[in-house]
């Protein structure tokens, strides 16, 4: 009988190569270049000095000092609005709205005296209007206004990017020459940043929401076009090769084998670009482009920390609940 063969010697290839180190290496030292351009190792030692004094270990740190000073200015949350009667054309205080009340303070002020040139107290009486709830429903109202603003620039994008999405998908274009301009445009219309665009049409359409809306679309239907283009040239050929052969035009086959498809992704993506309209309809107003982010900016130049804590958990609130909702409509749709 014949010695057993010996078993055949497994070699496994290493999973790197001296080609993937040196790569490697040449992405490390990028990254610590360019990590000292933008401070990183003082954005490390700042941060290590904050948990430090988190911890009781230091005495004090920049950051947990500023940190703990805007705490301490922003809470608790503005929620009254307070207004001068003075200031409210035609105050009638019989006719106040409702939770509403008349409060009058006396109000204390240094004054220089022309003649004795000393600065002297004077005390003089002011009436205000107090609305206990006043500056939520301010915030409130303004918030609906941005939701607004991202709705009807998501309806903007949404009817802008579908013949860009058309003429984009290799299989559908017309012509080489519409596939390059709608995939140059596209790509134009995704690298232009929502807040230069806002910036440019508060000059050409005045400060208020018109801004806000098409800044936001016009970047939007960069992203959904380029989405909806992709998902259109990777659709199952099968249900189109079939209508294709009973004689189908493009525009049916179109939708009656693709949109079936991919309707639950363009869903999914649209409903990404409302949640992300929101967020950014806040940051265009800070421009003047309408919306919640203006009240913000005004409230943040005035040092009212407590307004824009107020703001700040307004926008949560309403991003979190939109993304629940989100969340429900794509479990249906899927």
């Amino acid at each position: 009988m014949n010695k057993p063969e010996r078993a055949a010697t497994w070699h496994l290839d290493p999973p790197y190569g001296v080609r993937a180190v040196l790569v490697a290496i040449v992405v490390l030292i990028a990254l610590l270049y360019t990590g000292k351009r933008v401070e990183m190792d003082r954005m490390a030692a700042l941060s290590a000095d904050g948990v430090l004094a988190a911890v009781g270990i230091k005495d004090q740190s920049q950051v947990t000092s500023g940190l703990s000073a805007l705490a301490d200015n922003m809470f608790p949350l503005q929620v009254s609005y307070r207004t001068q009667v003075n200031r409210i054309e035609g105050f009638d205080p019989q006719k106040l709205p409702l939770f509403a009340y008349v409060e009058t303070v006396d109000v204390v002020e240094q004054s220089l005296n022309p003649h004795t040139l000393q600065m002297e107290e004077e005390v003089y009486t002011q009436t205000y209007l107090v609305e206990p709830l006043g500056y939520v429903w301010r915030v409130a109202v303004k918030m609906v206004e941005t939701f607004e603003i991202a709705i009807w620039a998501t309806l903007l994008a949404m009817v802008g990017s579908a013949p860009l999405a058309y003429w984009s998908a290799r299989n559908y274009t017309p012509h080489r020459v519409f596939y390059v301009t709608a995939r140059a445009l596209v790509s134009l219309f995704r690298a232009m940043p929502e807040l230069i665009s806002a910036l440019f049409l508060v000059l050409a359409y005045g400060f208020g929401p018109i801004a806000g809306v098409l800044a936001l679309a016009i970047h939007s239907m960069g992203f959904l076009g380029k989405f909806y283009a992709e998902d259109i040239e990777t659709a199952d050929v099968k249900p189109q090769e079939a209508l294709t052969a009973i004689g189908a035009g493009k525009l049916r086959v179109l939708a009656y084998a693709v949109l079936p498809q991919v309707m639950p992704k363009f869903t999914g993506y649209t409903l990404y670009i409302l949640d992300r309209n929101v967020r950014m309809a806040t940051v265009v107003g800070l421009v003047g482009a309408g919306g919640i982010g203006q009240e913000l900016k005004g409230r943040y130049d005035m040092y009212q920390y407590a307004h824009v804590g107020t703001i700040l958990v307004v926008i949560f609130i309403t991003v979190f609940l939109l993304d629940q909702v989100a969340a429900r409509l794509r479990q249906r749709l899927s």
